[in-house]
């Protein structure tokens, strides 16, 4: 910057020279105008102050010795509510200089003797040049990862591909403090998401979003082509433009990020936008990965579902089989199931209950398979032996409905459906409240069901004494609490009849 040498490239600095001497004021903004800085100047000392405030100045040259007040005065006030700018004081006689101490205590940053020679102070400005060029490299580097910090949980958010891409063109528009921005997402590495995070098929080939005029489809073509069919590693970077590939862990090339500075693009720019584009690709990975765990957990629970409805359909099969292997029993189950459900609305069991205790219902005697037709459809008296081999139907049930999670509930109700509630039942011998409601429930509707139906080895009791046997067997075989329920609903059998009458139909597979 010395006389002949000219720094273009330092026209940011900004100076504002303070003296009462119009000449010497002149005589300074002409010496550094030439050396490509913008030189404001000011000859009265009390509006240098309210300049500086107002204004956006790099260094002061401050004259020390003026009137109204001196150049310190001058510098205590504006410390007041600036620390950043860089003070040079001129003095006329080295007698005349400030103290060290005022230098120290008002962070002044040199002195010079006035003479019609400027080296020294060019000298003094160079250092200050330096020192402010290294500050707002410092500063903008603090501000572009607070940038980046404050981006990164917008980006790292589980979001839609589309929704990614705008969150990171918004990073870069921030980080770089420019309109002109966009960002191309290869859709083959991030699966789309919709607004409920359900999964999605139908993708563009690349998701691209972009901001203000100047990356057009030709423009972003030419470096989408030049990353991805041709190769190309680095960054390009030109003048105002930087073009940054977002990599996978791999170094595949995931995705682009550029933008379109007002100035030239800075080292400290490029840098930072390094750093973020590498925080964009693990939130694209992110995305990606969380988008095939989830595929593969939606194809998981289809396989279970279909796995379920097919034993469900089976289950169901069999438990038709159970009723139709004896022409007595069709339709047991459903007559069983629609008596629970009516005693427990009775006694105001909720509809959750209520289901759940017809599906028991309706599978309480699928352990039967596992019993011969030898034994089930013997007409005569069973032996010991051969009851021994019907009480397993029900342990047996509750192991065939235990395979699926949804039945898991009810596979207890089914295991103890045949206990009684003096504790003389089976396969347990569970009493009173060990034995759950549900199963007393359907112990109850089990036993008037079969009393009132014909049977190979008998015929039916009627409905009297089945009436008589269910009183009777209060507090012994049966809770008295769901027997007086039954008894209530027991008031309305004639339309029970008609309503259940559809169950002594031919079943029918």
């Amino acid at each position: 910057m010395r006389q002949g040498k000219r720094m273009t490239k330092m026209n940011t600095f900004s100076i504002l020279t303070v003296d009462d001497d119009p000449i010497m004021t002149s005589t300074l903004q002409a010496y550094f105008q030439r050396s490509g800085f913008h030189v404001d100047t000011e000859n009265e000392p009390e509006k240098a102050v309210e300049r500086v405030r107002n204004g956006r100045y790099d260094i002061l040259l401050l004259d020390f010795l003026m009137i109204p007040i001196c150049g310190d005065q001058v510098v205590e006030q504006i410390r007041r509510f600036n620390k950043d700018i860089y003070i040079i004081l001129l003095t006329g006689h080295k007698s005349m200089a400030p103290p060290i101490k005022t230098i120290r205590e008002l962070d002044i940053q040199g002195y010079f003797e006035k003479s019609d020679r400027f080296d020294q102070l060019e000298l003094l400005v160079e250092s200050c040049v330096k020192s402010i060029g290294q500050m707002r490299t410092i500063r903008e580097y603090q501000r572009g990862l607070s940038t980046i910090l404050d981006v990164l949980p917008r980006i790292y958010h589980l979001q839609a591909a589309e929704k990614l891409a705008e969150s990171i063109m918004e990073g870069v528009r921030e980080i770089t403090r420019s309109e002109e921005a966009f960002v191309g997402i290869n859709s083959c590495n991030c699966v789309e998401f919709s607004a409920d995070n359900g999964l999605g098929t139908d993708l563009p080939e690349c998701i691209m979003k972009r901001s203000g005029s100047y990356f057009t489809d030709e423009v972003v073509d030419r470096y989408v082509h030049m990353f991805r069919d041709e190769g190309r590693k680095e960054p390009v970077a030109e003048d105002q433009l930087l073009i940054l590939p977002i990599r996978s862990g791999q170094m595949e090339c995931i995705g682009l990020i550029g933008t379109r500075c007002p100035g030239e693009i800075r080292f400290e720019q490029r840098q930072l936008l390094e750093i973020f584009a590498r925080q964009s690709a693990q939130a694209v990975q992110n995305t990606t990965l969380h988008a095939m765990v989830n595929k593969q957990k939606e194809e998981l629970v289809k396989a279970y579902d279909d796995l379920r409805d097919g034993y469900i359909e089976v289950v169901s099969t069999m438990r038709l089989m159970v009723d139709a292997r004896d022409i007595y029993t069709r339709g047991h189950s459903d007559r069983v199931s629609y008596y629970a459900v009516r005693a427990a609305q009775q006694l105001g069991r909720s509809s959750e209950y209520c289901e759940r205790l017809k599906v028991a219902s309706l599978f309480h005697d699928i352990g039967k398979l596992g019993v011969p037709d030898s034994i089930l459809l013997k007409e005569s008296k069973l032996s010991e032996e051969e009851y021994e081999k019907v009480k397993k139907h029900a342990a047996k049930g509750a192991e065939i409905l235990s395979a699926i999670r949804r039945f898991g509930g009810i596979a207890p109700i089914v295991r103890g459906h045949h206990e009684r509630y003096d504790g003389g039942g089976y396969p347990d011998r569970l009493r009173q409240n060990e034995i759950p409601e549900e199963a007393r429930i359907i112990a109850v509707a089990d036993s008037f069901d079969a009393m009132t139906s014909d049977r190979q080895y008998r015929k039916s009791l009627g409905y009297e004494k089945a009436v008589k046997e269910l009183i009777e067997g209060k507090n012994t075989q049966f809770d008295p609490d769901i027997v007086d329920a039954f008894l209530i609903i027991l008031n309305d059998y004639e339309k029970i009849k008609e309503e259940l009458a559809w169950t002594y139909e031919e079943a029918v597979l």
